[in-house]
């Protein structure tokens, strides 16, 4: 048994360890740049899907806490091309649609701008639109106040305004109770509202009450645009209902959308761009496989000696073989697991900063550990093949 054991050396995981190890620390300069190619490419893939699922996730979780149920119904135009308006009874006639649960409206006030104070140029009005809205409206759109409070009925009949986020970001506007100047008359900010997702139109305008839109600017009650909710399984029914209701005469002139459509075909072109990003990610860790490829080249050429005293000592062309490999596996499993790291730090990094919810699936991780795997075996194989091949004597004669 000992003759068979001399005659067919065996090299035992520790000691293919320990070979991989002391090859790699005897460059470590090159052999870091090499994993660093490795961690980038790897790095940049895991980063890329993980931002791109918690964007997913954040938007499903979005959806859920906002409703797929809301239509917004706004006026357009008949054959003639002749634009039509919304009667005033829209919102009570949409009401009567079965499966209807809550309407409200918003309406334009075209003659009421809406500047810091009443010295701002007249030219800068930031686009800020001045709209009338029902008090129920925040409930429909699933709307929040961030500061103050929502028009109520005593704040509806007098001078009083709820501003969108941009447009209290573009008035300087920063707490409730300071004064803007809207259409010629100083109004009190008594709200200020938080980003909405469903009804983004909000955002930028100053929201003020019916009675005293028709009081100061002798308001019509026209809705400009009506958002309504429905029972889920009867969105499709009541969308198909919404024209023939508002307007019999022309009801294609009655445009409904849905805006969270809008946020699932961001979804859809977020995860074309993801798709993109993947694919420069795998270029990247494309040219770290060919640095491997190119260490572990220059690597047996410069230790042609060390091949030969190893041949020479008894070490067969598979032990060689091994040895080498096991470089090119442990070079290339540093650079994945360093990019792992870097990965998985990228996304939550990420996620903190924009309030998304981190959601990174441990087997994007697991399946990265493993492309370095592969890519360090086929980078290492030829290196590998080739060291086992050396003669001893041309090795020990190497100049």
């Amino acid at each position: 048994m000992s003759k068979e054991r001399l005659q067919h050396p065996r090299l035992r995981g520790s000691d293919v360890l320990r070979l991989a190890g002391t090859g790699l620390r005897a460059r470590p300069m090159r052999a870091f740049l090499s994993a660093l190619g490795i961690a980038i490419g790897i790095a940049a893939m895991i980063a890329v899907v993980g931002i791109s699922t918690s964007s997913r996730a954040q938007l499903t979780a979005q959806l859920e806490s906002l409703g797929t149920n809301m239509l917004t119904v706004t006026p357009g135009a008949d054959f003639s091309g002749t634009n039509i308006k919304l009667p005033t009874d829209a919102v009570g006639r949409i009401r009567q649609i079965d499966g209807i649960q809550q309407a409200s409206s918003t309406s334009l006030v075209k003659s009421a701008s809406v500047y810091r104070s009443a010295l701002s140029d007249k030219q800068a009005t930031g686009g800020i639109a001045t709209l009338v809205a029902e008090k129920g409206l925040l409930d429909v759109v699933a709307g929040e106040v961030d500061k103050g409070s929502w028009l109520n009925e005593a704040t509806s009949s007098y001078p009083a305004t709820v501003l969108g986020a941009t447009a209290a970001q573009r008035l300087g506007v920063v707490e409730p109770g300071t004064q803007v100047w809207l259409g010629g008359t100083y109004f009190t900010v008594v709200g200020i509202l938080k980003p909405s997702a469903l009804a983004p139109e909000l955002d930028n305008a100053a929201l003020i009450g019916e009675s005293v839109a028709k009081q100061l600017f002798g308001h019509e009650a026209n809705p400009t645009t009506i958002y309504e909710r429905s029972e889920d399984s009867a969105v499709e029914r009541v969308r198909s209902l919404i024209g023939p209701t508002i307007s019999p005469q022309a009801p294609g002139a009655v445009k409904v959308s849905r805006p969270s459509d809008a946020l699932a075909a961001k979804n859809a072109a977020d995860q074309a761009f993801t798709t993109l990003l993947a694919g420069v990610g795998s270029i990247a860790l494309l040219v770290g496989g060919i640095g491997v490829a190119n260490t572990m080249i220059i690597s047996v050429l410069e230790r042609r000696r060390e091949i030969g005293l190893r041949r020479a000592l008894g070490a067969m062309r598979r032990h060689i073989l091994i040895q080498f490999l096991a470089e090119a596996l442990l070079l290339a499993g540093l650079g994945g697991a360093l990019g792992c790291v870097i990965g998985v730090g990228v996304t939550y990094g990420m996620t903190a900063v924009n309030g998304w919810l981190f959601a990174l699936p441990m087997l994007v991780v697991l399946a990265g550990l493993a492309v370095t795997v592969v890519i360090g075996a086929v980078a290492g194989l030829y290196p590998a093949i080739r060291a086992s091949r050396t003669p001893p004597t041309a090795a020990l004669n190497a100049q």
